[in-house]
């Protein structure tokens, strides 16, 4: 898969990744579950949504 997530778009990502599971696991709500998703796509640099709209945040990759 292609690249195309940057850099401030992951930290971004992972930021609120842990915020939404820290959220949810305190509150005890499944809707924290949303940060396992936006802490993989940061870690594999990778966006299946942003691959179907044709979004590129990654500056590096061609």
């Amino acid at each position: 898969m292609n690249k195309n997530i940057g850099n401030t778009d992951r930290t971004i990502r992972m930021i609120l990744g842990l915020a939404l599971v820290i959220w949810g696991i305190i509150s005890v709500n499944y809707w924290g579950a949303i940060g396992i998703v936006l802490i993989a796509t940061a870690l594999v640099k990778t966006c299946p949504a942003y691959t179907l709209l044709g979004v590129k945040t990654d500056k590096n990759e061609q």
